[in-house]
């Protein structure tokens, strides 16, 4: 049986920012396979992928998670209304691969991650990702999902406790879908920070909503989508406010025609933790 080992914390110095990821060896004994770059949606962390990462790790990837600028223990923008979109995140994302040797790989991402997937796939590591995975994103978004988002993201709720925190994760996170007790308190403990009152709240720089205001043409990836020469697979999850079906349905039909592939039980977003769903990203990885 291959078992894939405890991965190893990292940070690493990128585009003049301290960034932190997980890397994933693969598991001894299983055949090689190309590194995945697994990256978070917008106001989580790359603790998200552990399930993923533990997947494909023992089917013989490397899986790198990162946290993206001014999330969980990456650190944040000294300059927010310049560094919080996606033109920065694809040089961090270019200096963590050119620095971590990763010539080719694929890409796995959920919701912002999956869009920073779009945005370097058309650009900067174009060539360098062989197959996309996006996880309930496309090029167009939903404006009212994007107006859901924003009212939490950027005015993050306090609590007393961190048992109070779950709570408020297992309420705002209930469209990702199942997960098991375990699960959900490891995505609380991963993506909690103290703050100077002694109160609790989720582990990420508020100002990070700014890609919002001061680039508010960041998510219209039309353009962007229709240069993507890799394959693409779209996870839409069933109920999801944020990926229309028209949208993923659009994705068929033009630039990369993406294979789309609806999860049902889940809205914004699939959490990538159940066999079902590990399943169809390892079998596109591996080209099936």
């Amino acid at each position: 049986m291959n078992i894939a080992p405890t991965p190893l914390s990292r940070y690493l110095l990128c585009a003049g920012r301290e960034i932190h990821c997980m890397d994933w060896a693969p598991a001894t004994g299983a055949p090689e396979a190309l590194p995945v770059i697994a990256w978070h949606g917008l106001a989580r962390t790359g603790r998200d992928m552990d399930p993923l990462a533990a997947h494909l790790a023992a089917l013989g990837h490397r899986v790198i998670c990162p946290d993206t600028l001014g999330r969980g223990l990456s650190e944040w923008s000294p300059v927010p209304e310049a560094e919080y979109c996606f033109a920065f995140y694809a040089r961090l994302a270019t200096a963590l691969t050119d620095q971590l040797g990763l010539a080719r790989f694929h890409w796995v991402g959920t919701s912002m991650g999956g869009a920073l997937g779009m945005v370097c796939a058309a650009g900067a590591l174009q060539g360098r990702i062989e197959r996309l995975v996006v996880n309930d994103i496309g090029p167009q978004l939903a404006t009212a999902a994007v107006d859901r988002i924003r009212s939490y993201a950027g005015n993050p709720a306090s609590f007393a406790t961190v048992s109070e925190l779950e709570t408020y994760f297992r309420t705002i996170y209930k469209p990702y879908g199942y997960l098991s007790d375990t699960q959900w308190k490891l995505l609380t403990e991963s993506s909690t920070r103290r703050l100077p009152n002694g109160r609790v709240t989720p582990h990420y720089d508020p100002a990070m909503v700014m890609q919002f205001t001061h680039h508010p043409d960041d998510y219209e990836l039309w353009e962007v989508y229709d240069r993507i020469t890799a394959p693409v697979l779209c996870l839409r999850g069933a109920d999801s406010d944020l990926l229309l079906a028209d949208t993923a349905e659009a994705m068929r039909g033009r630039g990369p025609r993406a294979q789309v592939v609806t999860i049902a039980g889940c809205g914004h977003a699939p959490a990538l933790n159940v066999s079902e769903q590990l399943e169809l990203v390892s079998r596109f990885l591996q080209g099936a």
